[in-house]
């Protein structure tokens, strides 16, 4: 274990104490459940994994020539509209 020193404002430290000697803890133990909880929240974002890649979207073998999706999307959008009445 690494010993270390840390600036609190008054204010904290005098709660950290009360709350530590609350649950008959040390503040020390306070501090290290305080900044395990604080680190699982709040991962880190450097990601361990390779550069980012668009990802691949299986479109259920629907193919369609892209000049006629405007018709398609335009003949689903009137469809949607006579659905909800």
């Amino acid at each position: 274990m690494t010993r270390t020193q840390i600036q609190l404002p008054d204010e904290l430290y005098q709660r950290a104490k009360v709350f530590a000697a609350q649950r008959e803890l040390s503040l020390a133990e306070v501090t290290r459940r305080g900044l395990e909880l604080f680190l699982d929240r709040f991962p880190s974002t450097e990601s361990t994994r390779g550069a980012w890649t668009l990802p691949r979207v299986d479109a259920g073998g629907i193919k369609a020539p892209l000049d006629s999706l405007r018709d398609i999307a335009a003949d689903d959008e009137s469809n949607r509209s006579l659905a909800n009445r």
